[in-house]
């Protein structure tokens, strides 16, 4: 089972910029993290970063077929994106909205996720240990969706 991380814009910038919001840790150093779990629970796990609405929404597209679950934290686009929402609602793979910082704790703007609506669930606050949260709910999304689908093989099989 495969988990494509898609990260939104000025993410590059993690552990440079407003380090008292969002820590000093590097998206490189949460790519590592995650990448050592997806190998114990047995994950393929590819990351995308882009500062680009568009290249966000390719990739969502590009997902289908290719992946089993999405791990989105799209940024500030979270806010306004109606193309990235409509992408995520097309594409109909789960689908988990990350946040580093509590969106709900910040300016008001940022309480409303045109995203959230379309997404399995939302993490936000945790710092981020939001990003090894999100695997592990992932993971558990994708075991039950692949029993479910084992089990309808199997009736299926029978019929």
């Amino acid at each position: 089972m495969k988990v494509t991380v898609i990260q939104g814009p000025n993410l590059n910038m993690l552990g440079l910029r407003e380090q008292n919001i969002y820590g000093p840790m590097k998206l490189e150093d949460i790519h590592e993290q995650m990448e050592v779990f997806a190998k114990q629970a047995n994950l393929e796990i590819e990351f995308f970063q882009s500062n680009l609405e568009g290249e966000i929404v390719d990739k969502i597209q590009e997902c289908m077929g290719d992946s089993d679950g999405i791990i989105l934290n799209a940024a500030a686009f979270t806010h306004t994106s109606i193309a990235i929402a409509d992408a995520i609602r097309a594409v109909q793979i789960p689908t988990i909205e990350v946040h580093i910082s509590n969106i709900y704790a910040r300016e008001e703007y940022r309480h409303k996720s045109m995203i959230a609506p379309y997404a399995a669930g939302q993490i936000t606050g945790f710092g981020p240990f939001s990003y090894h949260l999100a695997m592990v709910a992932m993971s558990q999304i994708l075991t039950e969706l692949h029993s479910m689908q084992q089990a309808q093989a199997a009736t299926d099989e029978q019929k």
